[in-house]
């Protein structure tokens, strides 16, 4: 099955093969309309788009399955090579989705017994309808951009979580997104609730292989941080070089609660992705530390949004990039101190590290303090290698290559310690791939 090109009667379609509920079609109606009258972004990287040639839906007729020896032997075995299947065991649960659907879900039996649901939103929405309406798409509303609108118009896959009060994981919950085809859409739909007094650690994963057509990549992430709750959201995107990633992700924190957004660019031909927490309660904090690494014409433009509502409430971004050989890796980001957030603090850090003369990072901060009883800080730099260090290093009999890879390392050594080892392990090795 496969649809190619958007209107009306093609996303009736695509909700009539999901079996959907008469809510969420007139949901994905009024989103298309809202598509339909917003305006591309002004700012950011240039693209093009003919949005006639995505190809919206595509998938086989295969149900969910929570064994391997079920799913198709060669996509299975792109998933081992990926080192997808091998990485479950350190998890309590994975979810995978390739191209439109997801098409592998596991859990272990003691977050089932605790009433943790980790399922697809299709699913979601059929089983648990109640907890999907009372929070789907009200933080992320469908006009709230372009690409936003066009996610809620015709999403597909995406990830379900619930955690209950009171409740810890031990290990991450995992889901991990595959494009597989020419000119292919992915819009994977991700809703994640932590109760009060609990906590989760989410990571994403997310790869396509290299092709001549540009593919899109537009999903929508909400979340909900219950009070005095924690959620960390690790992702390492390496999506190939024709991929435009253009995503929407926003937490709201309530009293008390911690956001963590740990978010890696390393792939794409363009990146738009701003991970946002409204630290709504007092003693509410957010946190936001990102790596871009921008070669070969790539344009990332990443970085973070804070909106401090609640008193004392405390938010912090690390923002380093990396660009070689014509990149372009830029820090676009908002910190918004409301009059209602007394005693608030924020502060943002821009390192970036240019290692030629054509490549190019800019930062576009915007940085509003409305009280005089809170403190806002941004601190930005930008060096290329200094020549010393490399002299040091070589002087000991290390190679320039080499000796250039240890200091780069060094430079993101504060995103890489916030990952998961065997993620930290894949970051270094992408890391070398790519520059």
């Amino acid at each position: 099955m496969e649809i190619v090109g958007i209107n009306e009667e093609k996303i009736k379609e695509i909700s009539k093969i999901k079996q959907e509920e008469e809510w969420v079609l007139n949901y994905r109606i009024d989103s298309y309309k809202k598509f339909c009258n917003l305006e591309m972004p002004s700012y950011g990287p240039s693209y093009d788009i003919d949005f006639d040639k995505i190809i919206y839906y595509k998938s086989s007729d295969e149900k969910i399955e929570n064994s391997w020896d079920n799913i198709d032997s060669n996509i299975a075995c792109e998933f081992k090579n990926l080192g997808v299947i091998d990485s479950e065991k350190n998890l309590d649960g994975i979810g995978v989705q390739y191209e439109s659907e997801v098409i592998y879900h596991n859990m272990i039996d003691e977050l089932q017994q605790k009433n943790v649901i980790f399922t697809s939103i299709e699913d979601a929405m059929k089983k648990h309808p109640e907890i999907v309406k009372k929070y789907f798409s009200t933080i992320v509303k469908n006009d709230e951009n372009k690409f936003a609108a066009l996610n809620s118009a015709v999403f597909s896959g995406g990830s379900f979580i619930y955690i209950p009060p009171n409740t810890k994981l031990d290990r991450p919950l995992h889901s991990y997104f595959r494009i597989n085809s020419r000119s292919m859409g992915q819009f994977e739909r991700t809703l994640i609730i932590v109760d009060d007094n609990s906590e989760l650690h989410y990571v994403e994963g997310c790869t396509a292989p290299n092709y001549s057509d540009s593919s899109l990549h537009a999903a929508v992430v909400e979340i909900y941080v219950g009070k005095n709750s924690k959620c960390r959201y690790s992702t390492i995107q390496n999506w190939a070089h024709n991929v435009l990633n253009l995503v929407t992700k926003r937490a709201l924190v309530d009293e008390g609660g911690t956001m963590e957004w740990i978010d890696g660019n390393i792939g794409s031909k363009a990146t738009m992705k701003y991970p946002a927490c409204i630290l709504k309660g007092d003693n509410s904090s957010g946190t936001c530390i990102t790596i871009s690494v921008a070669t070969d014409g790539q344009q990332q433009d990443s970085g973070a949004r804070m909106i401090h509502l609640g008193k004392n409430t405390k938010s912090n971004i690390i923002s380093k990039s990396i660009a070689k050989n014509g990149g372009n890796a830029s820090y676009r980001g908002k910190v918004d101190i409301k009059k209602t957030a007394e005693n608030s603090e924020a502060l943002i850090k821009c390192d970036t590290l240019i290692l030629d003369e054509i490549s190019k990072s800019d930062t576009f901060p915007t940085n509003i303090c409305s009280n005089n009883s809170s403190a806002l800080e941004h601190e930005a730099t930008v060096s290329k290698i200094s020549e010393d260090k490399l002299f040091y290093f070589m002087s000991r009999g290390i190679p320039r290559e080499k000796a250039t890879e240890l200091i780069l390392l060094g430079f993101i050594e504060k995103f890489r310690e916030e990952l998961p080892l065997e993620y930290a392990v894949e970051l270094n090795q992408l890391l070398k791939q790519n520059l």
